[in-house]
């Protein structure tokens, strides 16, 4: 069956020159922003979606997932230091719903920002286990990236729609196997095995 003109949209090139736009954007806060830590000598490792990126793309770069924010694994000790670091790149300390970011000057949006969390504390009250500690950690060229153990327990603990997704792309690529579930603590252990009996549920 044919389809409508009234069901179609058309669209320019300029929407790959966005897309494009808006990845580099990530790419460059990512870079500022660890260029900052680097040379203020903060311990920290980049988590979320950046780090699974890093380890997807050292097996398949064309797996490599974009995300449109950079999440820091921190310790809070170290937040006064991380706040002068970032702020001196043009990032903009907010404290919003209980989670610590950095927006990019003024008018930057959350959604896009530099959000961080703490070494060995929940993200969130009701998670089963803490966030891991930042040491050691892998390094990425010249920004230090989370081990994968460590990434994948954070992903678990989080477990949300794009937390699975992730943790698809590091099962696809054969990062994660069989072996990986004992790996964990309940309910972890229970999460990941039930993504590798059905990646797609």
């Amino acid at each position: 069956m044919l389809e409508s003109p009234s069901s179609s949209v058309a669209f320019g090139y300029d929407v790959l020159d966005r897309m494009e736009a808006a990845v580099a954007k990530v790419r460059e806060r990512l870079i500022r922003a660890v260029e900052a830590l680097n040379a203020a000598k903060v311990p920290y490792a980049v988590v979320g979606g950046n780090a699974v990126a890093a380890w997807v793309s050292r097996i398949d770069p064309g797996k490599a997932r974009n995300t449109v924010d950079v999440d820091i694994l921190v310790r809070r000790e170290d937040l006064d230091a991380v706040r002068a670091a970032l702020e001196s790149v043009g990032f903009v300390y907010s404290f919003t719903y209980g989670i610590h970011l950095f927006v990019d000057g003024p008018n930057g949006r959350a959604s896009e920002g530099i959000h961080l969390l703490f070494a060995g504390e929940k993200v969130k009250e009701r998670d089963a286990v803490s966030a891991p500690d930042i040491d050691p950690v892998e390094l990425e060229e010249h920004w230090q990236v989370i081990p994968i153990e460590s990434l994948v327990s954070m992903k678990l603990i989080a477990h949300r729609d794009k937390d699975r997704t992730h943790l698809r792309d590091l099962i696809e690529v054969g990062l994660i196997d069989a072996t990986w579930p004992a790996r964990f603590p309940t309910p972890l252990n229970e999460r990941l095995q039930a993504l590798l009996d059905d990646p797609e549920g």
